[in-house]
């Protein structure tokens, strides 16, 4: 199982250096599906509205409503968190080099959200990298066992663990001549030997 997790302490870090290392592995030649934040200040509120990117080219989706300045409640809104779930998990299905998750939250938590997405990545062997916070650590622990793995939330070690994941033919080669499937990398090494 290839999963790892990293926790920024700043309110958005962890969305931010998702996000960066998505684009980094995009320009490599790389097929990462998922989800990273890219959220939208509003000038009319001290919150942001939340944006999540699908990967690897999928839309942008507001994931979060808005309540009012005065609302206290989560502002996250369930049918377009589900919808930017089911974009990803068609993504998965075409072929992916890594499934990216920009938090393990609190549907994540409850069984809902990504969840089985993370599953089927992982049952797939599919590397898997998390955004965590303190919140749904237990359940995420709960989730995986001891077989997650702690990344600094850093963009060079973050990429340093998805490369040692990716075998080095499909890097070399990129999404683009294997379909971004190990069966791809094994079909283009026959053909070529």
């Amino acid at each position: 199982m290839q999963i790892a997790y990293t926790m920024a302490q700043g309110r958005g870090d962890t969305d931010q250096i998702l996000h960066q290392l998505s684009q980094r592995l995009l320009a490599s030649g790389l097929s990462p599906c998922g989800i990273v934040q890219v959220n939208s200040e509003r000038t009319d509120s001290c919150r942001c509205d939340m944006d999540v990117q699908v990967l690897p080219e999928g839309p942008v989706i507001r994931i979060s409503q808005t309540l009012g300045e005065e609302a206290r409640g989560c502002r996250l809104d369930p049918a377009a968190l589900e919808q930017s779930v089911a974009l990803a998990e068609a993504a998965l299905q075409d072929g992916a080099d890594l499934l990216i998750i920009n938090k393990f939250g609190k549907h994540e938590a409850e069984g809902r959200g990504f969840r089985n997405v993370i599953g089927e990545a992982l049952a797939k062997e599919i590397p898997v990298l998390v955004g965590l916070n303190q919140l749904n650590r237990a359940a995420f622990f709960d989730f995986i066992g001891d077989l997650g793995v702690e990344l600094p939330p850093q963009l060079a070690p973050l990429e340093e663990w998805v490369m040692a994941q990716i075998p080095k033919a499909q890097v070399s080669q990129g999404p683009a001549a294997t379909e971004g499937t190990s069966a791809g990398v094994m079909s283009q090494a026959l053909t070529a030997a």
